[in-house]
């Protein structure tokens, strides 16, 4: 008989099949518990708001920003600049008392630009605005005169491709998106050289334009040749499309400088606050120190960078530790394709169990408006609790998909990502151009971006268990 009752009250409890145990063996938390535990951080939340918006550390994240991009300038991948800034957090992280303020090695791309210029000869003198794009061959000394074909689609440059040969294709292709539009600038030269072009010049990637080409990295394909390629304003190529349309001859002179050297040592730079009960667990806040080397690099992604050592800042200044460790990533050429983190995932990916989530702010740091989050649906629910501690300045929406060339290693292999989301109309005016400056940003709008990531990131280092996946 007492097996009967035995039987009836196993059947009685709870099912938890499939569902894994706390750390204690206890039987996991609802999502009531895990909504009042979150509660329970609204007092710290509102100080974290208080100290970043209003408090003596309002405006710091962009004053510490100016006076590094005033001071260090653009930051190519295997440039001086972009050590010199990596010598330059080392010893700011240091000495805002951080800990394991270290640099982990890595070898990146080492591109320059040397001196470039491109000239309309026919049917008149005009200086085209030019900026070679990353890993772009040299011309010959000399240069390059040909004629010009102007195309709007790869669909339109492959159906008159017998006209391309011998010929500079210019790609006047109209602005969709980023995401779309930018495999004009990553594939122009490979389509081009495919057809028999000599060279390529791609419409700059932007949304509004001032006569300002816009830079970026393009890729060249095994077996294809190799030709110069830069981008060039949205004005010159909406002019020469006219032109073209008209019937009208254009020819273009081109030289290019550009020379890529043997890969370069660099470094990704790491600060944390060690967890009190959890150390080995990680939740990684980050940017990428590295930019291209026009502008300053203020926006792209200098304002990343620094709200994310904000955060740790502003939550040593509160004198609190949470229980996983808050770890610091300053990415290394980020802008060749993410090299610095592809190298630092390889390093680290045998804890990969240990890192609670991954956080990249890559797209500005405008008026914020919540969080991208890739994570499954449970995790998910929890960061929607999360982001409703920030009420108080009515920054609380989650979206799909976080976006991140750098920690998308990780969110590929089922770790939570997140990335900030904010007000991206401008972003594009200013994006890998020389307006990328100081000038861009705006202290209060940097002083809510740090009162985000750094609730977002405390709170989830510290909740008592790890976010589900």
């Amino acid at each position: 008989m007492k097996y009967v009752f035995l039987i009836l009250f196993m059947n009685s409890l709870p099912q938890y099949a499939g569902m894994s145990l706390r750390r204690d063996d206890s039987y996991p938390k609802t999502f009531e518990d895990i909504k009042n535990e979150i509660a329970g951080y609204t007092g710290i939340a509102k100080a974290i708001i208080d100290l970043a918006v209003h408090g003596k550390a309002q405006n710091r994240s962009y004053e510490r920003l100016a006076v590094f991009a005033d001071t260090i300038g653009p930051r190519l991948s295997g440039s001086k600049n972009l050590d010199a800034a990596i010598k330059y957090m080392f010893s700011a992280l240091r000495e805002d008392g951080l800990e394991n303020v270290h640099l982990e090695p890595v070898k990146v791309p080492h591109w320059e630009r040397g001196e470039e210029f491109a000239m309309m000869l026919e049917p008149r003198s005009h200086s085209i605005a030019i900026l070679g794009l990353g890993s772009s061959v040299a011309t010959l000394p000399e240069g390059i005169t040909a004629e010009v074909i102007v195309v709007a689609s790869f669909d339109e440059l492959h159906k008159r491709a017998q006209e391309a040969k011998g010929k500079i294709v210019v790609y006047n292709e109209p602005f969709i998106s980023y995401g779309e539009t930018v495999r004009y600038r990553s594939q122009g030269a490979v389509e081009a050289a495919k057809v028999g072009a000599v060279a390529s010049l791609i419409r700059s990637i932007a949304s509004f334009s001032i006569h300002s080409p816009h830079t970026g990295w393009q890729d060249y394909q095994p077996d294809v040749p190799q030709i110069p390629t830069a981008c060039i304003s949205v004005e010159d190529a909406e002019m020469m499309s006219r032109m073209s349309f008209r019937g009208t001859k254009i020819v273009v002179h081109l030289k290019m400088g550009a020379k890529t050297y043997p890969d370069s040592p660099s470094f990704n730079t790491v600060a944390e606050i060690v967890g009190s009960k959890y150390p080995e667990q990680i939740v990684l806040v980050s940017g990428h120190l590295d930019s291209w080397d026009v502008g300053q690099g203020a926006m792209d992604d200098g304002g990343g960078v620094f709200i994310s050592w904000e955060a740790l800042s502003l939550i040593k200044d509160l004198g609190l530790r949470p229980k996983r460790t808050l770890r610091l990533v300053l990415w290394t050429a980020e802008e060749q394709g993410g090299i610095g983190a592809k190298q630092y995932y390889q390093l680290h990916k045998e804890n990969i169990s240990n890192f609670d989530i991954v956080m990249e702010s890559d797209e500005g740091t405008f008026k914020p408006s919540g969080l991208g989050f890739t994570g499954n649906a449970k995790a998910r629910d929890i960061m929607k609790e999360i982001m409703t501690l920030l009420q108080p300045i009515n920054i609380t929406d989650v979206y799909d998909n976080a976006d991140g060339t750098d920690i998308d290693y990780w969110m590929r292999d089922g770790v939570p990502g997140a990335s900030l989301r904010d007000d991206l109309s401008k972003y594009f005016w200013f994006h890998h151009s020389q307006g990328d400056t100081m000038t861009v940003q705006d202290p209060n709008q940097m002083n809510l971006c740090a009162a985000v990531w750094t609730v977002v990131s405390y709170v989830i280092a510290d909740m008592e268990e790890m976010l589900p996946r």
